[in-house]
């Protein structure tokens, strides 16, 4: 952990020293960043060194300590007050909006309500002619209809080319005055906005989703993963060092670290970015899933570290989880344990290959036996006050010729392998672990679809931003269901079996 210590502190200094930092030359870059480098880790004392916490260490904001952050209902009622407030002008239909996808966005997305979330301090309505409303209206369009485009031509050749009137119409720009939103402005724009006024959006939106979608929520299946997002700097670092056997480097993109993907046959193990974490939903009747908030790290922290800054966020935004799906990365025992003590939620995930089994345990079924010398499979009763799996023996009066002498009953602690926060012995738990399969596909559709790869943008804190504009406009696409196709249904399930 020295060496991300070192990494946050020369990260946090050089943004300090160079608030311009993104102008200099490369050269200058380098020499700065080596000299820097080598002076925090002469100055850095090993022994009396604090690690720093988690969100120190990835530049995540603690969860517990962010203040202004709002529910789903406080969202509602947040509405309803400045709908009383305020005198509502019935929205006209403006014949310029063809797009059936426009259309409904259009009519759904109240201005008045996203420029009180994300209006700055000290914002002058009076004396703008751009408000946060026009700026969130235009992101949303280039990742709805743009995304393969660049901030700069899609503001040129689109956003304020004055025939493009269906365009104007959507973002609120005037049809017949040359007033147009610069690729600066969108910018600025991306790397102003706090993670309270980013959470809210995204609680502003989930309420629209909700509303819209007839959902229920503790009806769902929640589900946690991760995916990469390369940066777009030079992948040569400007200054490397070696600590503790372990290597700092430092990127042109400060925020940006060194990590391993998933191998792929035409992409390298490692890249140079962020990762992508987020909270999705799963209808486990249809299999539908949906993002629905997340958190960006550099790309050198493991996965598991961010189970529960998620599990946090959730509940504070008021969604009622009672089970996460996830990989193997996030099921380690203890983690689920605590978990489910703080939360009341339980950590589904497959179990690791490498957990040694208990003793009488087969190993190819799970099956649970009291002993070696007991061929009868127990059953499984389920987890008493402390946690650990009960089991009992399932033999029949005069079936087993050591039942006077045996207790006839066995304790598991839960592992990270067959007998995790849900053992093998529940039949629906296959059919829960396979749903997580359906979490790649948001993660496509965000990166393919909604434009998140490649990066356009810099910086960790614009990355957070571009994430929450394109999870609003990958849930307004399953709101007007313009571009679904056709499924077949998958058989229900009974999530009473697991709960």
């Amino acid at each position: 952990m020295h060496e991300k210590n070192i990494k946050s502190m020369i990260s946090k200094q050089l943004k300090k020293l160079f608030p311009n930092w993104k102008r200099l030359p490369r050269k200058q870059k380098k020499s700065v960043a080596s000299h820097g480098l080598e002076q925090v880790v002469q100055e850095y004392s090993f022994d009396e060194a604090a690690l720093l916490s988690l969100p120190e260490l990835t530049g995540t904001p603690n969860i517990e300590k962010e203040p202004g952050i709002m529910t789903i209902e406080e969202m509602a009622a947040f509405i309803a007050d400045q709908n009383r407030k305020i005198f509502k002008i019935p929205k006209a239909s403006n014949k310029y909006i063809t797009d059936p996808e426009l259309v409904i966005i259009d009519d759904l997305l109240d201005n008045s309500i996203v420029d009180r979330l994300l209006a700055p301090e000290g914002f002058t309505p009076s004396k703008r002619d751009i408000f946060p409303s026009h700026l969130l209206r235009a992101e949303l369009h280039k990742s709805l209809k743009f995304p393969e485009l660049s901030y700069r031509k899609y503001c040129e050749t689109q956003l304020n080319a004055l025939e493009q009137k269906a365009i104007r119409a959507f973002v609120g720009l005037p049809l017949k005055k040359k007033r147009t939103i610069s690729h600066g402005q969108l910018s600025t724009f991306r790397s102003a906005l706090t993670f309270k006024q980013l959470t809210n959006l995204m609680v502003y939106m989930l309420h629209l989703f909700e509303t819209h979608m007839n959902l229920d929520w503790s009806s769902m299946v929640h589900g946690v993963d991760s995916t990469e997002l390369p940066a777009i700097c030079n992948p040569v670092p400007l200054a490397t060092v070696e600590v503790l056997g372990k290597k700092v480097r430092i990127y042109s993109d400060l925020d940006a670290d060194c990590g391993k993907r998933r191998r792929k046959r035409d992409k390298s193990e490692f890249f140079v970015g962020y990762r992508l974490h987020t909270l999705t939903v799963i209808n486990p009747e249809t299999g539908h899933n949906f993002p629905l908030i997340s958190l960006v790290s550099p790309a050198n922290h493991h996965d598991s570290l961010f189970l529960k800054p998620l599990i946090q966020l959730g509940q504070a935004i008021g969604l009622k989880m009672n089970i996460i799906v996830a990989d193997e990365a996030y099921g380690a025992a203890e983690e689920t344990r605590e978990i489910k003590q703080e939360h009341g939620i339980e950590i589904v995930s497959p179990p690791r290959a490498k957990v040694q089994f208990p003793d009488s345990v087969d190993q190819e079924t799970c099956a649970v036996f009291f002993s070696e010398l007991c061929d009868i499979p127990m059953a499984y009763l389920g987890k008493n006050e402390t946690g650990e799996h009960e089991f009992k023996c399932a033999a029949y009066p005069g079936q087993c010729f050591h039942s006077e002498r045996c207790p006839q009953g066995r304790l598991i602690p839960i592992d990270a392998g067959c007998f995790g926060a849900i053992p093998k012995q529940i039949d629906a738990l296959e059919q829960v672990i396979d749903l997580r399969k359906n979490i790649e596909r948001p993660f496509n559709l965000l990166k393919h679809r909604e434009g998140l790869e490649p990066l356009r943008v810099r910086s960790q804190q614009s990355i957070m931003a571009v994430a929450t504009f394109a999870t609003m406009a990958n849930l307004f696409l399953e709101i007007t269901a313009t571009r679904k196709t056709k499924k077949k249904e998958k058989p229900q399930m009974n999530l009473d079996m697991v709960a």
